[in-house]
């Protein structure tokens, strides 16, 4: 049987102390960025059983006048990557840019995007169960330059 040395054994200590207390300040102030030390917000907060769910999308309207769903299929982009980044495309809508070159970077063929949008799609909600009603709502709207 192997015994451990005193130096191995503080090592061992002070490494949990030093977990133990990112965990515990990831707890207190983290975000979702500091994961596995920060919380996942996304499973740990529950709306209340009224509220309206939101399901975020991302469109584009061509020059034909046609919507494109602007999915991570057809740019590469992750709906996770433009809900986390949402705020600023708020700030500068003209950062949804990227997005309409990341599509016609994959579909280069196609008619040129005139518009990109960020929608919300609001699920009714009631009693925490779906009503099959729901709103629209353009979070963000970003037009090619005239």
């Amino acid at each position: 049987m192997d015994v451990l040395t005193s130096r191995g054994r503080a090592l061992r200590v002070g490494i949990t102390v030093l977990v133990g207390a990112l965990l515990l300040a990831g707890t207190l102030w983290g975000q979702d960025d500091h994961f596995p030390f920060g919380p996942f917000r996304m499973y740990a907060t529950s709306n209340p059983p009224n509220d309206p769910a939101p399901d975020t999308r991302v469109e584009g309207v061509d020059v034909t006048g046609a919507v494109v769903p602007l999915d991570q299929a057809n740019t590469g982009i992750r709906r996770a990557e433009i809900e986390g980044r949402q705020s600023r495309y708020a700030a500068d809508p003209s950062l949804l840019r990227q997005v309409a070159d990341a599509y016609a970077k994959r579909h280069p063929g196609a008619p040129a995007l005139v518009e990109v949008r960020i929608v919300i799609r609001w699920h009714g909600i009631r009693n925490g169960r779906p009503t099959g009603d729901f709103v629209d709502e353009t979070a963000v709207r970003w037009q090619v330059p005239a």
